[in-house]
């Protein structure tokens, strides 16, 4: 693949590789002290007091939807209805069903292809009942989050704020990750910083953030494990580690770590993961710079061809770190999407559709789509997306000469065509 223009990959050097094998050779493999001051670092970067590592970002979605259905964090019942787009990556949907909820799909809008905010006002007022809001801002690029706090406020809804492809962007000069009651992060390579798998759920919360640890360990009711990397040769913070903590047998002395108060979990990350997320803060800036630049280059490239292509932009208060380039064929352009697929991919030039596009189309929620008459004419832009999006890449690997052979490439494209 070295000749290929790859859309992500990761940024490592011997920083990396030296102290994955450190902890190894300290003898840490599960969860431990490297784990635990990532875990500490990496909330301020989601605008967060606090949050939990976990081992992928599905992992984080999963965990932040337990969170939200347990008795000791939101509450939610079986049934509780949330609103979510329904052009997304799976992930986002998924806890929703898996945890016992109704997904309540809207549409998106062009060019952005973020949630459309009008549609979800509708579906407010209709519903009464509606609980929450979750979505990922598309390609790292946020909608009006304006809008959205005015709809948590007014219709009294818990918006999960989805930040898996929008690390290091910003609106109204706060991070992306700090709108939500829960936010959640991925570290999987295509991303900003990778960790190989790994994911992270933040909140300002203090109740929250202890069953969201509960949950990921287990369901363990031990909380001193929320301060300090589990070794139990150090003791507990609190000191009473052993003691009478099981009320129907309140003359056994018990050890605290093996009471629990959830139906858990085993989301932790390894001590490697810690390790290498500590090194890739280091280099976010110059990563997030990379991703900024290549777009603009990107933008300028397409540009050219505006009656051809929607080309996402970010709104006037945001400040996007662009997860990818991503763009939308005009139904009304002289070709179709596999055309410039098929000849960016023949000139060895990644491209990758906008995730699952609409995600009803798709056999695994056939059960979902039978609430709908016509999934085509209820959710037009959908399936736009699904026709007609797809996105190149913006990481830093893709340098100088990969932008100068990206447009070449295209340029060619739209001369055979007698586009130009």
């Amino acid at each position: 693949m070295s000749d290929w223009i790859s859309y992500s990959g990761p940024h490592y050097d011997q920083n990396e590789y030296y102290a994955a094998i450190k902890t190894l050779l300290d003898g840490w493999l599960v969860f431990g002290p490297k784990c635990r001051e990532f875990e500490k670092q990496f909330s301020e970067r989601l605008g967060k007091k606090f949050g939990v590592f976990v081992n992928s970002g599905s992992s984080a979605n999963l965990l932040m939807m337990a969170a939200a259905k347990s008795e000791n964090g939101l509450g939610f019942t079986v049934g509780s209805k949330i609103i979510t787009p329904a052009v997304c990556f799976p992930t986002t949907v998924n806890p929703i069903i898996q945890l016992g909820f109704e997904p309540v799909f809207v549409d998106v809008e062009l060019p952005n292809l973020n949630i459309n905010l009008d549609l979800v006002e509708e579906k407010l007022k209709e519903d009464s009942s509606i609980k929450g809001l979750c979505f990922a801002h598309v390609a790292g690029n946020p909608p009006d989050l304006e809008k959205i706090q005015y709809l948590v406020e007014k219709y009294d809804i818990i918006f999960f704020e989805d930040t898996c492809d929008a690390l290091g962007s910003y609106y109204d000069s706060k991070p992306l990750g700090s709108f939500g009651k829960m936010s959640t992060c991925s570290f999987y390579p295509a991303h900003h910083m990778t960790t190989a798998e790994g994911g992270y759920v933040a909140t300002d919360d203090p109740k929250l953030f202890r069953t969201l640890n509960s949950l990921r360990d287990w369901g363990r009711d031990c909380y001193c494990n929320i301060g300090k990397a589990g070794c139990v040769l150090d003791g507990t913070a609190c000191g009473t580690r052993f003691k009478n903590w099981i009320p129907e047998l309140p003359d056994l002395i018990y050890d605290h770590r093996y009471v629990y108060r959830e139906i858990g979990y085993n989301l932790k990350p390894i001590e490697i993961q810690g390790a290498l997320g500590l090194e890739q803060l280091k280099k976010l800036p110059e990563m997030e710079d990379a991703r900024r630049e290549n777009y603009k280059k990107l933008c300028a490239i397409f540009s050219k061809y505006n009656d051809y292509f929607y080309i996402s932009k970010n709104l006037p208060l945001a400040d996007t770190c662009w997860f990818c380039f991503l763009t939308t064929i005009k139904e009304s352009a002289p070709f179709i999407k596999q055309d410039l697929i098929d000849h960016l991919e023949n000139n060895k030039i990644q491209t990758r559709p906008y995730f699952a596009g609409n995600l009803l189309y798709h056999p695994a929620y056939k059960d979902l789509k039978m609430k709908y008459n016509n999934i085509c004419e209820e959710f037009p832009v959908s399936k736009i997306a699904t026709t007609n999006s797809f996105f190149l890449g913006t990481f830093i690997g893709i340098d100088e000469e990969d932008i100068k052979k990206i447009g070449n490439v295209v340029n060619n494209f739209m001369i055979a065509r007698g586009l130009v």
